[in-house]
């Protein structure tokens, strides 16, 4: 893999970057995004002859082919709206593609609009399927931490399995010290997009049963897991993500269940019930308004920690951590067998870590950013299926050979009941 075209500048665009900067097998990196502003200050921070800055509008196909073409792969960190446009040019110019996350990204019904999930869900041709395949080219969809790295994991363990049953995903996320949880509650924050999380939240999230694709409502099943340290209880619930829907369809195995529990926000619960998680306009003092657009103004934006952090930034104690554990159920040799998986989605649990990985990286907030790296690498060397395919799809044996080559530290954990 020597060039690459990586579509937006921000908080994993840059992490993306600075990754792509430190690998000797890269040779040229284009950073592309609409503020050409943002580019040049993480070419700047990255400081690597390998960078090149450029303006590009992601709506507009034409830019997009000239970008990537001579390009080996195009990774998409931008919004996933844009994603059919970037997938188009790619094919176009002969690249691979690669994002970290896909679907419906607006409306409250995921399978209104035509969208590879909507395609799974009522078994239709997935989007550019066949044109990649033609062209021997990869389309690498949902290939971050969550989809992505947590996918892998998930194959992994149904490799194992003659008979896959249930997969059951729990993702929890909070304080590594309890102790200091504020006792009132500050302005809302999810950590990142704001407009998605929420969206997240307010759609009724998709769950696989009695080998069906059904809904249920939100905030469904809740339940208080009990996560490996240092994270412990957290409360969780039925959610919408991708992951219920691509792991049936493309590891099969005759899976008859598959969910996704996310942790309870109870302030985006409010926001949901109160009706501003919707897109109806409502009037207000004769004025038509979106309650949506009214929380959005009112939310503060993501910060871009990529462009504030340093080595100092990176000593700081880790006050939160976040932890994925993969549930799987089936049978082997025709015995019932459960196994479980578990791992940090930002290969973070210590301050340790987190100083190791800026030392390798450049930055702390690599969860999303260094699955993409792995995944274009396969699909440039050929070790990933032409086509659509997701991130399931990679044999997890060369995904996790390639991130350890990394120095990455990686705290999987595995067991296995034999029931």
């Amino acid at each position: 893999m020597k060039n690459v075209l990586v579509i937006g500048a921000g908080a994993q665009g840059g992490p993306c970057a600075s990754i792509l900067a430190r690998d000797p097998e890269v040779e040229k990196i284009i950073i592309a995004d609409i503020d050409l502003n943002l580019c040049q200050k993480v070419q700047k921070k990255i400081n690597s002859n390998k960078i090149t800055a450029l303006k590009l509008d992601a709506g507009n196909l034409e830019e997009i082919e000239n970008a990537a073409r001579g390009c080996d792969v195009v990774i998409t960190l931008t919004l996933p709206v844009f994603n059919q446009n970037i997938m188009q040019a790619a094919l176009n110019v002969g690249a691979h593609y690669v994002d970290t996350s896909f679907g419906e990204p607006e409306l409250m019904d995921i399978c209104e609009r035509d969208n590879i999930l909507s395609q799974i869900i009522q078994g239709r041709d997935l989007m550019f399927d066949k044109e990649y395949k033609q062209a021997g080219l990869t389309a690498l969809v949902g290939c971050g931490g969550t989809p992505g790295f947590l996918n892998v994991g998930a194959r992994y363990l149904c490799d194992k399995l003659d008979q896959v049953d249930e997969i059951r995903i729990k993702f929890g996320e909070g304080p590594v010290d309890k102790s200091n949880e504020e006792l009132v509650s500050g302005p809302w924050d999810p950590g990142w997009s704001p407009f998605r999380a929420l969206w997240g939240y307010a759609v009724k999230p998709t769950i696989f049963r009695n080998g069906k694709y059904d809904t249920c409502p939100v905030f469904d099943e809740p339940e208080i897991y009990r996560f490996p340290e240092p994270l412990g209880e957290v409360a969780i619930c039925q959610h919408q993500h991708q992951e219920q829907v691509t792991l049936p369809f493309f590891i099969g195995k005759g899976i008859q269940f598959c969910e996704f529990k996310y942790p309870v926000d109870n302030q985006a619960a409010t926001f949901v019930k109160m009706g501003f998680g919707g897109t109806d306009t409502i009037q207000v003092k004769g004025q038509e308004v979106s309650p949506r657009d009214v929380l959005m103004k009112l939310v503060g934006a993501p910060v871009n920690g990529f462009l504030e952090e340093n080595k100092e930034s990176a000593k700081t104690p880790l006050e939160r951590t976040q932890i994925w554990v993969i549930d799987v159920k089936g049978k082997k040799d025709g015995k019932p067998v459960n196994f479980t998986l578990s791992a940090p989605y930002t290969f973070i649990l210590t301050t340790e870590d987190k100083i190791k990985i800026f030392d390798l990286f450049g930055s702390t907030d690599v969860g999303v950013a260094l699955p993409a790296v792995i995944g274009a690498k396969m699909c440039v060397s050929g070790h990933a299926a032409s086509g659509t395919i997701t991130a399931e799809c990679l044999d997890p044996n060369i995904f996790l050979k390639l991130l350890k080559e990394t120095g990455v530290p990686i705290a999987m954990e595995e067991k296995v009941n034999k029931v």
